[in-house]
């Protein structure tokens, strides 16, 4: 049995500025993720006419187009978790209250799902907290990073706190191991204009180019170790990559870093600690609070594995 699914509709009064690709995920939840990532990277999702990509912002009123669609059949994989995985998943919590969640993300473990990967953290966590009737990420860190991952449990608290980014007042901090030593300042501030493209292998990657979005990051040196450096990185933009094309841009690629690192330094790394994941850590994180006002920081220790990695290098 087929179903058709109508080609056009307005955008409703409640829609301000939400990123498009979220907006068909909520609202066809019968069709399969991968394939609305790939009508957007096909171009044939448009706002106005006009072509947009997954992170457009779209908002009340405006006019979205997509193909005319008949699907049979769909069946959709459903998320099995058992008590393990449900503790797994409730342990990264930092911070939690009727407003947001706050989590210490694992590296691995991709944010949502989509581009062949059928579930990611947001996916499970509206399986787990099913009497919560809105959940959605208000930001996103890359599946390779780790570290703190804000849920919003309102749309009045999302839309707060996109407000915050895109005025710059909330602050994330990263720790990053880096190879080689920075001989100029014990900081350092790079900018450039960061471009989307895929590579010869069809793999996205983020290259300089004046044709790209202005991006700035600053980093301090926390501490060196022989040809080495433990780095606290703060992002001014909040460009894909950003960091870790940064740090690469500036020839001291992120330990690990299999895009846009060094493959023989990853392979002594892996081989002199033991290291085998990106060691960039979304470490702590500064905004107000949507509804008291309050200044809100969290913080997200190091796991095990990247601080016995640390006590290695100092031997």
């Amino acid at each position: 049995m087929y179903k058709k699914i109508n080609n056009q509709l307005i955008i409703p009064n409640y829609i301000d500025l939400q990123r498009v690709d979220n907006f068909l995920i909520t609202k066809f939840k019968n069709i399969p993720k991968s394939f609305i990532y790939r009508i957007l990277r096909q171009g044939k999702i448009r706002v106005n006419k006009k072509k947009v990509k997954p992170n457009f912002k779209i908002k009340s009123q405006d006019i979205l187009q997509f193909p005319l669609i008949y699907i049979k059949n769909i069946q959709k994989n459903k998320i099995l978790l058992n008590k393990k995985k449900i503790d797994f998943f409730k342990k990264m919590i930092l911070f939690e209250d009727k407003y947001i969640f706050a989590i210490n993300k694992p590296s691995g473990i991709a944010v949502h799902g989509g581009s062949g990967i059928n579930f990611g953290i947001i996916e499970n966590f509206r399986i787990i907290f099913t009497k919560i009737k809105f959940l959605e990420l208000v930001h996103r860190i890359d599946k390779e990073t780790s570290g703190i991952l804000l849920i919003a449990k309102k749309r009045s608290i999302l839309k707060i706190l996109h407000k915050q980014f895109r005025e710059n007042n909330i602050l994330k901090n990263y720790i990053a191991l880096v190879k080689g030593n920075y001989t100029k300042n014990n900081y350092g501030f790079i900018k450039s204009f960061l471009l989307k493209k895929n590579n010869n292998n069809k793999i996205k990657v983020i290259t300089h180019s004046t044709l790209g979005k202005y991006s700035e990051t600053k980093f301090k040196i926390i501490k060196y170790y022989k040809f080495m450096m433990l780095l606290n990185i703060t992002p001014l933009t909040g460009r894909t990559h950003q960091i870790r094309v940064h740090m690469s841009h500036i020839g001291h690629p992120i330990a690990y870093d299999q895009r846009y690192g060094d493959i023989n330094f990853n392979l002594n790394l892996k081989k002199k600690i033991g290291l085998n994941r990106l060691f960039l850590h979304a470490q702590k994180i500064k905004f107000m609070h949507p509804i008291t006002n309050k200044k809100i920081c969290i913080y997200a220790p190091l796991n095990n594995e990247l601080n016995n990695c640390l006590l290695k290098l100092n031997y």
